[in-house]
């Protein structure tokens, strides 16, 4: 049988982008053209202020495109209208350096609360349940009623990293997820991700400076002065 190549979930073409106008005007990405593939786990190192956040929050929508095309999930980003790009979050989980957890509720309801946003279609038992599960997956279970402040650091991010993928998104995209952890919290949080990741299908772009984690990934790229290479092989 032929199998019909995939379409790629990110794809980026020569894109450019500027912070600030006039004589201020400086910019950040030159020339960025990558793709990334469905189910693909994908590494972006570089030193600080090379531009690499700006180009995760650009393929999270959460960003204008300014010049080039990024498509994602087949959408045209650039000049898209602003319900294309709210429908497009939709099927991104986003995981932040601070976990950005909702203080108020427990760490259930804020796995649930990613359901609530994303899968309109779900009923309230239907997301108690799925959140009760993503949180058991990633040995959460016992902690589903505690509040983030009873938490420790490795636990909030194993809360953001459930509350990312229990929409079974088709990207997700992490800014130094393990930047507050130490070395077993963070190398347990990766692997959990990647492991979740891999079982929904789903392409992850990881933004990190921590090399001891390398290894998890299929492919590194490399951004400096906000120009992106590509480093063939993955360290061991």
């Amino acid at each position: 049988f032929l199998t019909m190549p995939q379409e790629p979930v990110i794809a980026i073409d020569r894109v450019n982008h500027y912070y600030g106008s006039g004589r201020l005007r400086k910019q950040i990405l030159f020339e960025v053209t990558s793709e990334i593939q469905p189910g693909e786990i994908v590494i972006m190192m570089g030193p600080s202020g090379s531009g690499k956040t700006t180009l995760l929050t650009l393929i999270g929508a959460l960003r204008s495109t300014q010049e080039g095309s990024m498509k994602v999930l087949g959408q045209q980003l650039r000049n898209a209208p602003n319900s294309r790009l709210v429908n497009l979050r939709r099927n991104i989980g986003y995981i932040f350096q601070a976990h950005n957890l909702l203080n108020s509720l427990t760490a259930r309801q804020n796995v649930q609360m990613s359901l609530e946003l994303h899968d309109q279609h779900l009923t309230r038992r239907e997301r108690e349940h799925r959140a009760e599960e993503m949180l058991e997956a990633v040995g959460l279970r016992d902690w589903r009623d505690y509040y983030p402040h009873d938490l420790s650091g490795g636990q909030k991010q194993r809360v953001a990293i459930a509350r990312a993928l229990a929409s079974h998104p088709k990207i997700v995209l992490a800014d130094e997820p393990t930047s507050a952890l130490d070395k077993q919290s963070g190398r347990d949080v990766v692997e959990i991700m990647q492991r979740l990741a891999k079982q929904q299908g789903s392409a992850i772009l990881m933004v990190t400076h921590d090399n001891r984690i390398l290894d998890v990934a299929d492919r590194i790229i490399n951004m400096e002065d906000g120009r992106l290479s590509n480093l063939e092989a993955v360290p061991v």
